[in-house]
């Protein structure tokens, strides 16, 4: 009498009620963020969705999405990091230092101050990992520490405001766009499509073909493990959907000067940290210890040295972004940072990460810095005042975190 193999049994192919209800999350900040883009492309009458706007909006807030990726690993593991706006200040200070006032070689400084932010991150990570000091606390700490060393460190070396300009060859990540090394207009202009940036557009239309690869790679390792699965019909259609709006957004966005590099940059670390996530043994053990980390602790996983890692990583994140912030205005300010850790945080928690830990998607995190993105943008355009966007930012964030305490209290 022989026994079924679970590895080979046939998968069960749920409704798509069933399946939107299963992942209601995921698909309901998706939802949100499509509304909050339609809402401000009427609001503004059609000009959210120019080139130039998309584009900003791109190197307006890469930064919040690169910051979120280390954030939400913090957060899956049951801690939070109030530190990264002031370590952003910081590390953006000392590449001034390094870059402006020592003219250190470009490589030797970016490695330097890389350094510096997981030196900063050690730091935190040794005090909450080590000595059980609750991370609120220890962060705090650390967001006084490091505004007030980038504040001495600007009026000490400084003109007591900034320190720049930088060199441009030290811009290029945070303010350049790709270069263009295929020119395929003759053939564009046959069809009636104006002057775009050519080798923008094909890996525009590269990206979407290997998301659906990937897509149906996943699906049919599920197939074969016998896990549930969504409708055939479904699964084509959300791709295909998917795939449009990213060809429509990346045509918008080569339309104008072509990808920016930071974007590069930016989809490179989204896909690096999905795999990190979702495909690693140290991507499990986070999610694991943020569950249960007592569970976790026995089962011989060191949940201490997970803990140090985690805030490593957020550091080197953070020193990454206030590399950016910091060429992208061309100076290093004492105010550099200021307040980002809120917008950081709030990308997480109305991108589905769960305030309790264990819970949480790195596309869900991108999507809450999408939304926090298009609320900054559309509110610009608007011609709103710092003041509302912070409420509204506010209750947006509120919004999202109740959802998601309702939806968890129901099931």
């Amino acid at each position: 009498m022989s026994s079924a193999n679970p590895a080979t049994e046939s998968s069960h192919v749920v409704s798509i009620g069933d399946h939107i209800r299963n992942n209601i999350r995921e698909y309901g900040m998706l939802i949100a963020l499509v509304v909050i883009m339609l809402l401000f492309q009427y609001l503004t009458n059609g000009v959210l969705f120019r080139s130039q706007n998309l584009t900003n909006i791109v190197l307006q807030n890469s930064f919040i999405v690169i910051m979120a990726l280390g954030m939400l690993l913090v957060i899956v593991a049951g801690h939070i990091d109030l530190s990264v706006g002031s370590v952003v200040g910081f590390v953006g200070a000392v590449a001034g230092v390094l870059v402006v006032q020592m003219h250190m070689n470009l490589a030797l400084a970016t490695v330097i101050c890389l350094l510096m932010g997981a030196a900063v991150g050690a730091w935190h990570g040794y005090f909450i990992a080590y000595h059980r000091i609750p991370s609120f606390i220890v962060t705090l700490s650390g967001m006084l520490v490091f505004r007030g060393l980038t504040y001495t460190i600007i009026n000490t070396t400084g003109n007591g405001s900034s320190i720049g300009p930088f060199p441009p060859a030290f811009q290029v990540v945070a303010t350049g766009f790709i270069p263009d090394f295929i020119d395929i207009n003759p053939i564009l202009n046959l069809f009636g499509i104006g002057a775009i940036h050519s080798t923008s557009i094909l890996l525009t239309v590269a990206i979407p073909i290997l998301m659906f690869f990937l897509s149906w790679r996943r699906r049919m390792v599920n197939e074969k493990h016998g896990i549930d699965v969504e409708p055939f019909s479904f699964f084509i259609g959300q791709n295909l959907l998917v795939a449009a709006a990213t060809i429509f957004i990346g045509f918008q966005i080569s339309s104008y000067r072509g990808l920016p590099n930071v974007l590069v940059l930016m989809l490179f670390l989204i896909a690096l940290y999905s795999f990190a996530t979702q495909r690693t043994t140290i991507g499990r053990r986070i999610y694991a210890m943020g569950g249960n980390e007592k569970a976790t602790k026995l089962s011989g996983i060191d949940t201490r040295r997970l803990t140090f890692y985690t805030f490593i990583n957020m550091g080197i994140l953070a020193s990454i972004a206030g590399i950016i912030i910091a060429t992208r205005l061309n100076s290093a300010t004492a105010k550099g940072g200021d307040g980002l850790e809120l917008d950081v945080i709030a990308a997480c928690f109305i991108g589905g990460a769960s305030a309790s830990g264990g819970v949480g998607k790195v596309t869900g995190a991108v999507i809450g810095a999408l939304i926090m993105g298009v609320l900054n943008q559309g509110m610009s355009i608007l011609g709103y005042q710092t003041d509302s966007q912070k409420m509204i930012k506010g209750a947006v964030l509120l919004a999202a975190v109740f959802i998601d305490v309702y939806n968890k209290n129901k099931g």
